[in-house]
């Protein structure tokens, strides 16, 4: 393969482009499309047919087209199949007598009182437990075993003698089968109570039902001991889900056992169940009415209540208001209140639809309530140094869920009625904190002045008013009171929360309020309300201890003013932002904000209020930013504060908005996607400005884009990502080619060519390790389509960046075994042909290309040929050293068949020499059969076409050296 002589195609390019359109022809649409909806054919086999016979009814017309598909399955697809299958089931059992279950668990279903909108105890657990907490230490009794458990001898088997011995086991655990854990923490409680619910499921999984009961029965005389009284809530909480799983088991037994032969329906009477379930049943409440003392006796029995439905029909109607009466029974005030919770509980569980135990157990709460004052409970206070309003508060959840059952789907006429017997009570705080908690928000809100009213009355040494006013909040933050009232509410509510000296329960109560504000009112009623927290929180730095509140505080806001120059016009709301001291904390708030201000501002703005105070935020976020600082953090900071500066644009002032570039390029200088964007915008403003101008600028215009130059040149260099260099220089040297800045082009360019070989052999993507080669050569490719543009510069030779881009090429240190080098080359002699050619492909308006600064210049021409005889010359002596291996023979296959197709679109092959050259390429491309076939055909096709054309009849020559070969 020798030197070869390079001479250009000449090319005409217009008519080229005439030759590829395609000829318009006439679409014919047809009945057949694939997006057509497909006739599913549903296939219903009729019941009580001969087998082997079927009747079948399709829903599919005549006309429709057969689907391939269906007519593989016999008309029939499988999903239909399914389908009919599933209906004639459901028809089936809906006719079958003995499977009536599905029609009665229907019935079940929509007679159900309860419904999703009922909030489950289950909600409530955690909220109690982690509310209601002491470093007292606590002490439990431990259940230890008997002796007494031990099966009777065979003869002493009658039932008489069981009876009395299961009794024998019962009073052996009240006369002291147990030992005294003290100086528990609330943590060690909580194991202990959570060791004695496993041991209940152990016991009774072994078939030791008396132990269990024991336990049951121990776990609660533990609700008796008032001896550490704030953790009471809590204890209720761990040992009424004993008492639960102990009522489960109870009832999973029964049920199992009148399961056989048949299940028992969800909807069953107690004519379903068999003798053997009932005498169990029975047995057990016999047992639990063995119990000695009143309130384990009231607890278990309250807890498989729910087996009194294997018993009768009416069981539950008769049990509950008994219970309910038991209940008058317990001294303790608290001790009553909670085990009216439970009943109330397992009431709504069992049978909601009987309000009146409900209602009674409430009235019997309310006539007990006196208590609460009395000798023995402040005794009892005094003892425990609790102070009374901590005190009232232990109340709340027992009270709060009686109301709430009570409350749940009754009647106005209901609710007004507990209203107006709370106005009667002497110190109705509590009473009234838990209406206002456990009834409808709807309620609470028409009477909103109402209730005001009660609060005023109320004692403010029991309760704290500042409590009742919160739930008041609560209320009136989901429903709305009457628009007429609500200035008067806020007034009267603020009064109050105003006045609260301690700053924690100041802030749990503004917090609030500050939703009802932003709701109803306007910025300057908000603004007030800031105001006067900024004046509660400020002293003694008091805001420290309540950022979870004043960030809620900072979302409701932003949850209802969407509109920022009304939210930053307010003048306590940055000050209240500088509460937020705590970087973490301040960083979390500026980003709340930042995400609502890109969400909603649907328009840009150059309002300078916005500016300045989202400037501030972003800066704050910005300088949040350190060595320790992660990856995906830096990301989400700088799409945020990107965010905002593509919101921002002032018209037609383009001079302000690169002021406001270079402005945020010194405030962001530590994130490297903020300078990125940066450039791009100011790239922008140059070509809105050429747009603005329609390319004809004057000595002001383009001025200013050179500014926009110099920004992106100086911006460039410190950004450490060495591929956003290249492709920001490349971009920026084309924004400055097509504003007719040529030295600044020129620049950008021959920067980009100088950093080339900074770029290292791999590079972080996505976290792993790639090799930078393919990058590199797709930037390459785009930097030598621009430089079919750029004119060459007077001071330098001719085609100077094309020669030092090759250079930079050659000296690049590629990886082993790599033909990225040699595709550069081949990639470059079609730049360097379409510069031979009279009239370039393309070209920028008002900027003056090579081919008018040479016209064709003979010298030109002589150094373009020159330079691409001098590539070929690399890249056949490269082709030559790929015989090594099979791996280098299909290197050598790729690369000669890449040189050849670029001879044929771009050499004269009217040449001798470069005609012989490229068949040669085509032979060795060929000779070990790793060129793809069809390739191949659609090569020697399309060369055959050209040849038609009057100027390339010199191809059917070629045409006939070219030879395919086969693989064997």
């Amino acid at each position: 393969m020798a030197s070869v002589q390079w001479r250009s195609r000449w090319r005409k390019y217009e008519a080229e482009l005439q030759r590829c359109h395609p000829e318009a022809l006439p679409v014919e649409f047809g009945d057949y499309h694939p997006l057509k909806p497909i006739m599913v054919t549903d296939t219903k086999t009729r019941r009580g047919t001969r087998k082997g016979s079927t009747s079948s009814s399709s829903s599919s017309s005549s006309s429709a087209p057969a689907d391939p598909l269906s007519s593989m399955l016999d008309g029939t697809d499988p999903l239909s199949m399914f389908a009919a299958a599933s209906s004639g089931e459901t028809s089936a059992l809906s006719h079958d007598g003995s499977g009536g279950d599905l029609g009665r668990k229907k019935r079940v279903k929509e007679e159900e009182p309860i419904g999703a909108d009922f909030e489950p105890w289950s909600t409530k657990r955690g909220e109690i437990l982690a509310r209601f907490t002491t470093t007292e230490k606590l002490s439990i009794n431990l259940f230890m075993g008997s002796d007494r458990g031990k099966a009777p001898n065979p003869g002493t088997s009658a039932v008489s003698e069981k009876v009395r011995t299961r009794l024998e086991e019962l009073d052996d655990l009240e006369e002291g089968s147990q030992r005294e854990l003290l100086n528990l923490s609330q943590q060690d409680y909580a194991n202990r109570i959570e060791e004695l619910n496993q041991s209940l499921k152990e016991a009774w999984s072994s078939d030791q039902k008396v132990k269990a009961l024991k336990i049951v029965i121990q776990c609660s005389k533990l609700l008796s001991d008032t001896s550490v009284i704030q953790f009471y809530p809590s204890k209720f909480v761990l040992i009424t889900d004993i008492l639960d799983t102990f009522g489960r088991l109870v009832y999973d037994r029964i049920w199992t056992m009148c399961s056989d032969p048949r299940t028992l329906p969800d909807s069953f009477t107690a004519e379903d169940v068999n003798d053997t379930a009932k005498e169990t049943c029975l047995n057990w409440f016999f047992k639990i009415a063995s119990i000695r003392e009143l309130l384990p006796r009231l607890y278990v029995e309250a807890a498989i209540l729910k087996c009194s439905r294997f018993l009768s029909k009416s069981g539950i109607q008769e049990t509950l208001p008994r219970l309910t009466a038991m209940i008058r029974g317990i001294g303790d005030p608290l001790v009553a209140a909670y085990a009216r919770a439970y009943l109330c509980r397992v009431g709504m569980e069992v049978a909601p639809q009987l309000k009146e135990s409900l209602n009674a157990n409430f009235f019997d709460l309310l006539a007990t309530f006196r208590q609460v004052s009395g000798d023995s409970v402040q005794r009892q206070l005094h003892v425990q140094r609790v102070e009374a309003p901590e005190y009232l508060t232990l109340y709340s959840p027992a009270i709060n869920w009686i109301l709430q059952c009570i409350a749940y789907r009754a009647p106005e006429q209901l609710l007004t009625e507990m209203m107006e017997r709370c106005k009667m009570m002497a110190n109705n705080a509590l009473l009234l904190n838990s209406i206002m908690r456990a009834f409808r928000p709807e309620f609470a809100a028409t009477r909103a002045t109402d209730f005001i009213g009660m609060i005023k009355d109320c004692d403010e040494s029991g309760f704290p008013k500042h409590l009742l006013y919160g739930s008041l909040g609560r209320s009136l933050a989901c429903a709305d009171p009457p628009e007429s009232e609500r200035l008067t509410i806020l007034n009267e509510a603020w009064k109050v929360i105003t006045k609260v000296r301690n700053a924690q329960d100041y802030m749990n109560c503004a917090e609030i309020w500050v939703e009802f504000t932003c709701r109803h009112f306007t910025k300057r009623e908000v603004n007030t309300v800031l105001a006067d927290i900024i004046k509660h929180m400020t002293p003694d730095r008091a805001f420290e201890d309540a950022y979870p509140q004043l960030q809620s505080v900072i979302r409701k806001i932003l949850a209802y003013f969407h509109d920022f120059s009304v939210l930053f016009s307010m003048e306590r709301f940055l000050p209240f932002l500088d509460m937020f001291q705590k970087d973490s904390v301040r960083v979390e708030v500026c980003k709340s904000i930042m995400e609502v201000f890109i969400k909603h501002q649907l328009e840009v703005t150059r309002d300078p209020v916005i500016l300045n105070a989202m400037l501030h935020i972003c800066k704050t976020m910005h300088d949040s930013v350190n060595a320790l600082t992660l990856e995906d953090e830096k990301r989400s900071l700088a799409l945020l504060i990107i965010g905002f500066i593509r919101m921002v644009s002032f018209g037609r002032d383009f001079e302000q908005q690169l002021s406001f570039c270079v402005e945020a390029r010194a405030t962001f200088c530590n994130l490297e996607p903020v300078l990125v964007q940066l450039i791009h915008t100011v790239n922008q403003l140059a070509m809105e400005t050429r747009r603005v101008v329609k390319g004809n600028h004057s000595r002001k215009t383009a001025a200013f884009v050179r500014a926009c130059a110099a920004y992106c040149f100086i911006t460039i260099p410190s950004l450490s990502s060495i591929f956003s260099r290249l492709h920001l220089y490349l971009l920026s040297g084309q924004v400055a080619l097509a504003n007719q800045c040529l030295s600044q082009a020129d620049a950008f360019l021959k920067a980009a060519v100088s950093i080339l070989p900074e770029v290292p052999r791999s590079i972080s993507v996505e976290g792993k390790l790639r090799s930078s080669e393919t990058f590199l050569l797709d930037f390459i490719n785009n930097f030598l389509a621009t430089l079919l543009v750029v004119p060459d510069h007077p001071e330098h030779g001719v085609l100077y960046l094309v020669r030092g881009l090759l250079n930079m090429v050659q000296e690049y240190t590629w990886e082993d075994n790599s033909d990225a080098k040699v595709r550069v080359y081949i990639s470059a002699l079609p730049l360097l042909a379409a510069m031979s050619q009279e009239t370039y492909l393309y070209s920028i308006p008002k900027v003056d290309s090579n081919e008018t600064l040479y016209g064709g210049d003979p010298k030109f021409l002589s150094e373009i040929n020159k330079l691409c005889e001098t590539l070929i010359g690399q890249i056949l002596d490269h082709l030559k050293t790929l015989t090594r291996d099979e791996q280098s023979v299909r290197r050598q296959s790729a690369l000669a068949f890449s040189l050849f197709g670029v001879l044929l679109a771009h050499g004269d092959l009217r040449n001798n020499k470069l005609s012989q050259l490229s068949v040669n390429l085509w032979n060795l491309s060929h000779k070990h059969g790793h060129c793809e076939t069809r390739v191949s055909v659609r090569t020697l096709e399309s060369i055959k076409h050209q040849a038609q054309q009057p100027d390339m009849a010199h191809l059917a020559d070629a045409i006939q050296r070219l030879a395919l070969q086969s693989r064997t």
